[in-house]
């Protein structure tokens, strides 16, 4: 089955896949920052998400909240070898396909100044599924997956300024599937990691916020042992997921419409830092990868008492430094996403969500001889539902 995960919990289940596009992270975890296309994530502070955007924001939430994410996804990602290539017919079409997700928050104001929290959530890895085609013989399937669990703490110095952190535990799967000489070969292996979260929440006034919060890197090591036919192919990888950071902004601009902002930038460079061994030989990875910026804007309207209405854009630079030498298990460009959503609020506790996304991505070429080819823009389609309920 052609599939895509890129957050890890759902109704207590883990997926065995993940994805991502214009670059290994996605900002999309169910919440409300789907329909703003992550405009003013770490400034937003109005639901537990935050403490996966900026873990300071838990100080402007009141009481014990529960936000309950679920996500459907659609990647339409299909691979086309070059036509001057032989057996070009034997494309395997799209990599990707449906896939449920979703993610929990909690958050719990212990006093006036001092909040706690926990999230599970995914937000880092890749997983394609190439089937049967010309080269299944080099790749059928390839899965990365993060899945992070993080407890949380945020802290009021004052009136104006707030600071939280967070420390993830991460889980992270690799596999690797192709077909060998005597049916398919796999490799596959786990790994635990830690990573962490700081932010800071500043408010000049009652209507604004500016949040600022940064991701460090997690590192993966996996090793491997799969007999392909006679041979036996032991495969060691260090992975780097890279650090990030990313400043937002809230403005209340009146009593119906707020604007929110954000940019960031990643330190992709570091994963080209990245390690392969196979059979005891070191293979550098290629130095193909840049870091990447990001930029977003969006508008929240109150058009009735109950529902508030979310619109965002969203543009995300390429981490390949040339378009035409880029990874077949890393289908990537420059990007933009455009969100669309509303939140209601059912009952003077509880509220419920809904979001949309489609991000659209750069024509993403591949040169390896094997299984040369391309990309034709990578297009994904998200569709959120949330359910916050203050306790």
């Amino acid at each position: 089955m052609k599939r895509l995960l890129f957050l890890a919990f759902l109704g207590g289940a883990l997926p065995v896949c993940k994805c991502a596009a214009a670059g290994l992270y996605l900002y999309e975890l169910g919440s409300e920052d789907v329909g703003l296309a992550n405009a003013g994530a770490a400034a937003r502070a109005q639901d537990p998400s935050t403490i996966a955007s900026n873990p300071a924001g838990m100080t402007e939430l009141s009481g014990s909240q529960l936000s309950i994410n679920g996500q459907a996804l659609y990647g339409d990602i299909p691979y086309a070898l070059d036509k001057d290539r032989p057996r070009a017919e034997g494309s395997p079409g799209n990599v990707l396909g449906w896939y449920p997700s979703g993610s929990i928050f909690y958050s719990r104001q212990m006093d006036d100044r001092l909040a706690l929290g926990i999230g599970l959530y995914g937000n880092f890895g890749i997983g394609l599924d190439f089937g049967d085609w010309a080269a299944s013989g080099a790749i059928r399937e390839s899965t990365l997956l993060g899945v992070t669990l993080q407890p949380s703490a945020a802290y009021r110095l004052n009136e104006q300024w707030s600071i939280g952190g967070g420390i993830g535990v991460n889980y992270g799967v690799f596999s690797f599937e192709r077909d060998a000489w005597r049916g398919q070969g796999r490799q596959a292996d786990h790994d635990w990691a830690l990573s962490g979260k700081l932010g800071v929440l500043y408010k000049p006034d009652e209507r604004t916020r500016v949040g600022l919060n940064y991701s460090s890197e997690t590192r993966f090591h996996y090793q491997a042992d799969a007999a392909f036919g006679n041979l036996s192919l032991p495969i060691n990888a260090q992975v780097n997921a890279p650090s990030q950071v990313m400043l937002s902004g809230f403005r209340q601009l009146s009593p119906q419409l707020a604007i929110l902002g954000s940019a960031g930038w990643q330190n992709w460079s570091r994963f080209g830092d990245s390690e392969l061994d196979i059979a005891s030989a070191s293979v550098p990875n290629e130095s193909r990868l840049r870091n990447s910026w990001h930029a977003s804007l969006g508008a929240q309207y109150q058009w009735k008492p109950k529902l508030r209405l979310n619109a965002g854009v969203a543009f995300d630079s390429s981490f390949y430094r040339d378009q035409s030498n880029t990874a077949l298990t890393m289908p990537s460009g420059k990007s933009w996403r455009f969100g669309l959503g509303g939140q209601y609020q059912a009952t003077s506790s509880s509220s419920i969500g809904l979001s949309l996304e489609y991000l659209t991505s750069d024509n993403a070429q591949v040169s390896n001889p094997l299984y040369k080819g391309s990309y034709p823009h990578p297009q994904l389609y998200f569709l959120s539902l949330q359910y916050v309920q203050r306790l």
